[in-house]
């Protein structure tokens, strides 16, 4: 190749790209592998590996809704296990378990790792109708709506919490307290940098990685976007993140309590822009909130106790709204009050929501769609938020008036299969089939012995 060929070349070997772009590193040889994927419930990428020649000529632009592959629709429509079940309508032993195609996004291509391309799609019917209980879907239908009803955009920014284990023994990999510690042993001082280089490789660049409060626990922070890429994103870090850890014998675990004592939760910061691409929570006196802050606030408060299965999916996720956890116990708000569970943060143009509730197993899809549907609602009914809540929200005086968070995924998915906001914002049938998930969820523990009540009543009763 030409000194002139070289310059012409595109830019170095990482990042989003077009088709065109894919096309050029495919012809050099640069691209090998390109990787369709759906983000399942529990935000995990599934697809299938394809010779990148293959599929090079469906990506050319020529068609917005190119076929890169077709899937089993039970990929939405089964257990952490993937245990084949009837119990949802969409995919099952009834239905002779159909295809599904999956669409590229061609606003979606990005390189995961050197010669391979990860594409995200959308889930397609075999009649040309979306997937509507695809959780990609699911948000897009509800940022549309905020757009269409209100003439609004969401952007978020994603801060996920994770512990990490060691492979060997499963136990945290540093026992303390390391909450913005430096001093990071040779194991984190060695992983952290290969990390964050992926991620850049990967256009999910991080604004922050720091330890955490509890044992093992570590959080990444991400930069604020449009809230589409910003899920997008954060798919590909949960695999990028277990990739890199596994290099390094590690394990993360996204659940929501780890261990007794130990929260992890996926925080939303979440911002309101209008069409001139102004942010509508701007304010420079954080006392005296813009009326459109204060019915998102209001519609959050007020539509989220209904909407808890698309924020806490898990029978674990409710072990860890405890008090004094820095995760909620009630729907309360407050400015700068991190024992709330919406915060107010950020100065000037950069004010915005800080949305505490969802979990680390929260599929950020799902949990700001449910977000998206709350903020619709408090802006088209014009709700009025409490007061704000000072000092210690967890304190029983604070806490009065408040709605409590649900004590378990029972109680939750109950509000949740009655709730009109809910069938009004997703329909009867997403409703119906992340319902059906949590109570899946629900009784495949529900009659197991756990090893605290065997420890605790052994040789006691």
């Amino acid at each position: 190749m030409s000194a002139i060929e070289r310059e012409a070349r595109p830019a170095p070997l990482s990042g989003m790209m077009t088709p065109a772009t894919l096309r050029q590193w495919v012809e050099e040889g640069l691209i090998k592998t390109v990787l369709p994927v759906l983000p399942d419930m529990t935000t995990a990428l599934r697809g299938k590996r394809l010779p990148a020649n293959s599929v090079i000529d469906r990506l050319d632009g020529s068609s917005k809704a190119p076929t890169l592959m077709e899937a089993c629709a039970y990929l939405f429509a089964t257990d952490v296990d993937m245990t084949p079940s009837d119990a949802y309508p969409l995919s099952g032993w009834h239905s002779g378990f159909k295809d599904m195609t999956a669409v590229a996004d061609l606003g979606a291509i990005r390189v995961l790792r050197p010669g391979t391309v990860l594409v995200h799609c959308d889930a397609v019917q075999p009649d040309g109708q979306p997937v509507e209980e695809a959780p990609r879907r699911v948000l897009a239908r509800q940022l549309q709506r905020l757009a269409d009803r209100h003439g609004l955009e969401v952007k978020v920014g994603l801060e996920s919490e994770v512990v990490l284990h060691t492979r060997s023994r499963r136990r945290p990999i540093f026992e303390h307290n390391s909450d913005y510690a430096l001093n990071h042993g040779r194991n984190l001082a060695e992983f952290f940098p290969r990390l964050e280089r992926a991620l850049e490789i990967a256009a999910t660049p991080v604004e922050s990685v720091k330890t955490e409060g509890a044992a093992g626990q570590i959080e990444v922070a991400f930069p604020y976007g449009p809230a589409l890429r910003a899920c997008d994103d954060y798919s590909v870090y949960k695999h990028l993140l277990r990739e890199v850890a596994s290099e390094h014998h590690m394990v993360p675990t996204f659940m929501a309590a780890p261990a007794t004592g130990t929260g992890s939760g996926l925080h939303l910061h979440v911002s309101l822009w209008d069409q001139d691409d102004a942010p509508v929570f701007a304010t420079d006196d954080p006392g005296k909130l813009p009326p459109t802050m204060e019915h998102t606030i209001a519609g959050l408060l007020t539509v989220l106790p209904e909407l808890m299965p698309l924020l806490a999916p898990t029978p674990n996720s409710y072990r860890r709204y405890q008090p004094h956890s820095f995760a909620p116990t009630h729907f309360t708000w407050g400015i700068d009050n991190r024992t709330c569970a919406v915060r107010v943060t950020g100065h000037g143009r950069g004010i915005h929501l800080e949305v505490r509730i969802p979990g680390a197993d929260a599929n950020p899809y799902l949990a700001l769609a449910a977000v998206c549907a709350a903020i619709e609602a408090g802006l088209r009914h014009e709700m009025i938020p409490p007061a704000a809540r000072t000092g210690d929200s967890y304190h029983e005086n604070s806490s009065k008036a408040a709605t409590p968070i649900p004590r378990d995924i029972i109680s939750a998915t109950v509000a949740f299969e009655n709730s009109a906001v809910a069938r009004d914002a997703f329909g009867a049938d997403v409703v119906r089939h992340y319902a059906t998930a949590a109570h899946q969820e629900h009784g495949a523990l529900e009659y197991l012995v756990p090893d605290t009540e065997i420890n605790r009543y052994h040789e006691r009763v």
